[in-house]
């Protein structure tokens, strides 16, 4: 793999800490600017909310520039609206700087993904999309843990700081190292989103919501479910968890090879089916320290393996590939903050023992849609498909 797409990935995690980082830092900022844990809690909804609107947004809007361009300018903003947050004096200007960093992370991450493909042949796809994606695993396994860390020491203003100083050492070495690449040819905004009209683009963005809804409306609301499954607390939680970070690296370079060994649509099957049997077992298999770890491991390799095979079955799917890699991004982030809701809805009305088995039959819902987009004779057997150039395999033309 080019070393070029591991400095793509070293962006994906500077822009996947700078999301991520916030859970680490919440008792910084509520100390050091005198709010709730609640209202410290608004500053992952806003990055979100910002992420989602701004990644379809944003992918239009500089559908014509030149890609390095692009990559710079996004890491830029995501540095600059950290630098805004380590500024901040007042809970208003850390959202403001928030927003901002989102729309970076926004335009960065299906950016870097189809630089990434559009070096290599559609049989190593796969395995880029998951080494791009593989910053954004390593932000999830260190971010948090980093930033409750250092947010002692070097208070949230500190953190932020230091996220956008990595941001901008990031930008000069794809100034450096990555080569220019042209944008693709021009297409009407009619073409562009042309993708999202088609049925089973429609159904693949389904699945990503209802996905990543399931396997986060029970991962936030894990550690008072292994409370009550197991009787654990205090620092066993916390080595659980990184047993779940290193589950999440396993399970997205596991899911990019899959792909490309195996095709989108069978590796997106094995993968449903295994995050659902795991999780609709969670209340039984995690009652003790060595259940729950082999529990939220398996658990989260299934859950991080899906990113691979949906990106790819995206580009798969036609042109408008980088549109189509923005929606999705909107429909994770959709899934992440339906998925508070919808667990503390669970928990609030029949327990949180029950939220697993809950979730679990939203996994078998996926799997429902994932059986329509290959069987369904209205829509096209997509593996048998041929594999379409990402767009800027197609049409760029690379100038060192």
């Amino acid at each position: 793999m080019s070393a070029r797409i591991y400095l793509l990935a070293a962006g994906a995690f500077a822009v996947g800490t700078s999301a991520y980082v916030v859970s680490g830092v919440l008792p910084a900022v509520s100390s050091e600017l005198h709010v709730s844990l609640t209202a410290a809690g608004q500053l992952a909804t806003a990055f979100a909310l910002s992420y989602a609107v701004g990644a379809p947004l944003l992918s239009t809007l500089t559908g014509r520039w030149e890609r390095r361009t692009l990559l710079l300018a996004a890491l830029l903003t995501a540095a600059l609206g950290n630098l805004i947050a380590a500024l901040a004096t007042d809970y208003s200007v850390l959202i403001l700087g928030r927003v901002v960093a989102a729309f970076g992370a926004a335009a960065y991450t299906p950016a870097a993904t189809l630089f990434a493909t559009g070096f290599l042949p559609p049989e190593e796809r796969g395995r880029a999309v998951a080494v791009v994606f593989g910053g954004l695993t390593f932000a999830l396994v260190l971010g948090v843990p980093a930033g409750s860390l250092l947010g002692g020491s070097l208070g949230y203003r500190g953190v932020f700081g230091l996220i956008a100083a990595v941001a901008v050492l990031i930008a000069l070495a794809v100034q450096t190292a990555l080569p220019k690449v042209q944008a693709p040819p021009a297409i009407s905004l009619r073409e562009r989103f042309a993708g999202v009209t088609d049925r089973r683009v429609q159904i693949v963005l389904a699945i990503t919501v209802l996905s990543v809804l399931a396997t986060m409306s029970v991962y936030i609301y894990v550690v008072p479910l292994l409370a009550k499954t197991a009787h654990l607390k205090g620092g066993i939680v916390g080595v659980l968890l990184l047993v779940y970070g290193l589950g999440a690296v396993v399970g997205n370079l596991i899911g990019g090879r899959a792909t490309d060994r195996f095709g989108s649509l069978r590796t997106l099957g094995v993968v449903l089916t295994g995050f659902t049997v795991v999780i609709a077992t969670l209340t039984l298999t995690a009652t003790t320290v060595v259940g729950a770890g082999i529990a939220l491991f398996v658990w989260s390799l299934f859950t991080w393996a899906f990113n691979p095979p949906i990106q790819n079955l995206l580009l798969e799917l036609g042109s408008g590939g980088g549109l189509l890699l923005a929606m999705n991004a909107s429909a994770i982030y959709l899934g992440a903050g339906l998925s508070a809701v919808v667990g503390g809805l669970v928990i609030k009305l029949v327990g949180v023992q029950l939220l697993p088995p809950i979730a679990a039959g939203l996994g078998v819902i996926v799997l429902a849609l994932l059986a329509v987009l290959r069987r369904n004779p209205a829509l096209e057997a997509i593996e048998h498909l041929e594999p379409v150039e990402s767009e800027e395999r197609l049409s760029v033309a690379v100038a060192d």
